[in-house]
C-alpha cells in the first residue's frame, strides 16, 4: 500500500488465507475469556492452541491484533515451547476493552470476526481495500478524505462469530457482471451464486441488503440478521483495478481455463487441456 493510501483511516491490506478462519479456533485459544493482553497471551490454553500450527496461528494473530489493537501499539509473545518471539502490530483498534485484557463481549467477538473475514483472501494475495463499519463501542471507523474516491467499488459485507459455533457469513454489496471477479474472491463471487460456497468456512448468503441495515449514506452496514441472530458487520470497498473482467485478454489468478466469458470458464486463459 502506498504512503498516500496509508494515511486514510479505514484502509487495510488483506491476505489472510481462508484456512485461518477455522470456526472453532478462537473459541479454544483462551483469548475470548482472558483478553488480548498479558493474561490471555500467557495462558497454557493459548500456547497449546498456537503450537497446533505455529505458521498458521501466527498469521491469524497478525490479523487479530491488526483488527483489535490501535495503530502505534502492538502485542509481543514468546513461545514457551520454541522460544521464538513474535510481535504483532495494531492498526484498526476496533475492540479497545478486549485489547486491554478484558473478556470479549458478544459484540467484540462479532467485530473481530467480521474484521477477520473482511481480511480473508481465497488466494492469499495481499490487496488494499477499504473497511467500514462500527467498532465495538458503536463508533464508526473514520472514513478518510479520499477513501470513497480511491476505493469506489462496493464489494461485500462480512459478519458472524468465530468464537462460537454460529458461523461466518458474507453478502454481496454490488451488482457485478457475470464476467467479473476479484483476487479477494470471498466477497465478489457473491455476484454469481452457484449454490456452492467457494470460500469456506465463509458461507455466502446473498445480497447484503436482504439481511443488513445500512447507515444513512449507505456507505456501510450497521447490523445484519441471519438465522435469527443479530451481528455487527464490516463492509468493504475495492479499487477499480482489483476488479478483473473475463474478456480483457489477460488471464488473472481468479480466472480459470475455458472458452467462455465467466471467471470459471474464461477464454482469456485458453481452453482446458
Amino acid at each position: 500500500m502506498s504512503a498516500s493510501l496509508q494515511e486514510e483511516n479505514g484502509l487495510s491490506i488483506n491476505g489472510l488465507g481462508t484456512n485461518g478462519l477455522g470456526t472453532n479456533g478462537l473459541g479454544t485459544n483462551g483469548l475470548g475469556t482472558n483478553g488480548l493482553g498479558t493474561n490471555g497471551l500467557g495462558t497454557t490454553q493459548f500456547a497449546t492452541w498456537f503450537n497446533q500450527d505455529p505458521g498458521l496461528t501466527a498469521m491469524v494473530m497478525q490479523y487479530i491484533v491488526k483488527c483489535a489493537v490501535p495503530a502505534g501499539s502492538s502485542r509481543t509473545w514468546k513461545n514457551p515451547k520454541t522460544k521464538v518471539q513474535y510481535t504483532w502490530l495494531g492498526e484498526l483498534g476496533l475492540t479497545p476493552s478486549w485489547a486491554g485484557g478484558m473478556p470479549a463481549t458478544a459484540v467484540e467477538q462479532q467485530v473481530i470476526t467480521s474484521c477477520l473475514a473482511a481480511h480473508a483472501n481465497k488466494f492469499g494475495v495481499h490487496v488494499p481495500f477499504s473497511i467500514m463499519g462500527l467498532d465495538s463501542s458503536g463508533s464508526p471507523i473514520p472514513i478518510g478524505t479520499r477513501e470513497l474516491n480511491d476505493f469506489p467499488e462496493k464489494e461485500a459485507c462480512f459478519f458472524g462469530n468465530l468464537f462460537t459455533q454460529e458461523g461466518l457469513f458474507a453478502g454481496n454489496d454490488a451488482v457485478w457482471s457475470s464476467a467479473d471477479s476479484s483476487v479477494r474472491a470471498c466477497g465478489l463471487e457473491m455476484s454469481n451464486p452457484s449454490g456452492v460456497d467457494k470460500c469456506l468456512p465463509i458461507h455466502q448468503v446473498g445480497r447484503c441488503s436482504d439481511f443488513c441495515v445500512a447507515e444513512s449514506k449507505h456507505n456501510y452496514y450497521l447490523s445484519c440478521t441471519y438465522n435469527g441472530k443479530n451481528y455487527r458487520p464490516m463492509t468493504t470497498r475495492l479499487r477499480h483495478e482489483d476488479i478483473y473482467h473475463c474478456g480483457d485478454g489477460t488471464c488473472q489468478i481468479s480466472e480459470s481455463c475455458g472458452t467462455g466469458t465467466t471467471p470459471g470458464n474464461c477464454k482469456d486463459c485458453g481452453p482446458c487441456l
